[in-house]
């Protein structure tokens, strides 16, 4: 039976798809290239953070940019903890599988987005009380 859906402005179905992205991110194989998985990753923290944003009924650009994300939660008075504040560093992770590109995800820096999107994630279910 597929998971309860909510409507597209409720941030539960923000962090319902935040918590899918996640555990894509998860099944990462270890003989598979990382860049995929660590998107996955970054889509997760993206969608935790805008459901914050939705549950603070504050509007947001269409953006994969995190640090602005934050910076917007910021000025309306939330104190993420010091792991969520290291989301931007996944921003990159964005367009990296659209495109051919020359650049490669380490097993470290992998390890380290699925680190920082699973604090968002859980960070962002308490903020939302979801």
């Amino acid at each position: 039976m597929p998971p309860e859906r909510f409507p597209p402005d409720d941030p539960c179905e923000w962090l319902r798809q935040a918590r899918v992205d996640l555990r894509v991110a998860r099944l990462a194989p270890a003989d598979m290239e990382w860049e995929l998985f660590a998107f996955h990753a970054q889509q997760a923290a993206e969608k935790a953070l805008k459901a914050v944003l939705l549950t603070r009924g504050i509007r947001f650009p269409l953006v994969h940019d995190l640090e602005r994300l934050l910076e917007l939660l910021e000025r309306d008075g939330a104190s993420p903890p010091g792991p969520v504040h290291e989301a931007g560093r996944l921003t990159g992770y964005a367009l990296l599988t659209r495109y051919p590109h020359d650049d490669v995800v380490t097993d470290d820096e992998f390890r380290q987005a699925i680190a920082i999107a699973e604090a968002v994630v859980r960070w962002a279910k308490a903020e939302a009380g979801a």
